[in-house]
């Protein structure tokens, strides 16, 4: 799908006004310093404020949350209960006080001359929203076979703020550097949606005739779930949370969102149609017509056993948890998709981080 064409200049913002970071936050005690501190060493021209909203988390991060906000008067606390995303982001929002606003996730960093950056491309595109790169990395094998599936067109191929390219206007933006007017004109998240609130605020934003810009000079390092189980669960909710979304705007998404159900069901198709010939209910020339059903899972398979072979630098480790990885992200988030289409996304979650409760994760 490509972008409605922008009809509008988002409005200029005097020098110095400053930034508002805000981050919806929980369950991250693991990453949430370095998060911050790669928030705070920030450099603009104009003061800056980091606004966290903390969820209910229950390892301890709020104990650290308020110790950082008593060493840095930066840091401003505000309650999200609820736990819901878009609920935290639009109250970490509400409560800022600079005309620029940041996203950031607890889950990740950002790199040094991010902001400026961004601060630069909105003032010389007069864009409303701008995001970069989405950089993956790992620490474990595991958690590595699924950043080079982040960051490769075989895992989360499409958006290019997983695989990079030139600078453009875009279908939606990873993060995003927004103008607090923009917001205030659209509305801010839909606070309905706990997935996929960040492509549906992008809709609202193109929609009123501002750009969305792609800028692969932006880099924000991510670092994915650690564990299979916990894998499954964030793509099965994503995937639910997709087909939501298809519900309620329908081709307004990108066609690259049905590729995942259709090789779940292309899939499904083939263990069908093999266990029927083995079973000799398929014979004869039909046999061999709805054979031909093999042909795509077959090039599907060469295709990651290819991808995994061939990542450098990757230790056996890494190629085996590829293998594992990159079809369970696209048949988790294909099955999600299909009970979302059919059934709606209702009160889905992502419980990968905790039990029975949202994350502030993409």
């Amino acid at each position: 799908m490509r972008p409605e064409r922008s009809t509008r200049d988002a409005p200029l913002v005097p020098p110095g006004s400053g930034v508002s970071f805000v981050m919806p936050v929980l369950n991250e005690r693991r990453y949430l310093e370095r998060a911050v501190t790669s928030t705070l060493e920030q450099r603009v021209d104009g003061p800056i404020e980091l606004i966290l909203a903390l969820g209910p988390s229950d390892d301890g991060t709020t104990d650290l949350a308020r110790e950082l906000a008593t060493t840095d008067p930066r840091i401003v606390l505000v309650d999200n209960p609820e736990a819901d995303i878009p609920v935290g982001l639009n109250r970490a929002i509400r409560a800022s006080s600079h005309p620029t606003i940041v996203r950031v996730d607890a889950h990740s960093e950002l790199a040094p001359g991010y902001t400026q950056r961004a601060l630069d491309t909105l003032a010389r595109t007069r864009a409303g929203n701008v995001g970069g790169i989405m950089r993956a990395e790992g620490r474990t094998p595991f958690q590595s076979a699924v950043a080079s599936a982040y960051n490769s067109r075989v895992g989360l191929g499409g958006g290019a703020y997983h695989g990079g390219g030139k600078e453009s206007e875009a279908e939606s933006a990873y993060l995003g550097v927004m103008r607090r007017a923009v917001l205030d004109e659209v509305g801010f998240f839909d606070e309905s949606i706990r997935r996929g609130e960040d492509w549906e605020l992008n809709l609202r934003i193109r929609s009123a005739g501002f750009r969305v810009m792609f800028d692969p000079a932006l880099s924000v390092t991510y670092w994915p779930r650690e564990s299979w189980a916990r894998l499954t669960r964030q793509f099965l909710a994503t995937g639910r949370w997709r087909g939501e979304l298809v519900r309620r705007y329908g081709t307004r998404n990108s066609l690259r969102f049905f590729a995942p159900p259709a090789l779940l069901g292309t899939l499904v198709a083939a263990v069908v149609v093999g266990v029927l010939r083995i079973a000799r209910v398929l014979t004869g020339p039909l046999a061999a017509i709805l054979g031909l059903v093999f042909l795509p899972v077959a090039a599907y398979a060469i295709v990651v056993a290819g991808f995994a072979a061939t990542r450098r630098g990757a230790g056996w480790r890494e190629r085996v948890w590829t293998l594992a990885v990159v079809p369970t992200m696209h048949l988790a988030w294909g099955a999600g998709f299909l009970a979302g289409v059919t059934r709606g996304a209702r009160d889905t979650v992502d419980t990968s981080r905790l039990s029975g409760r949202n994350t502030p994760l993409p």
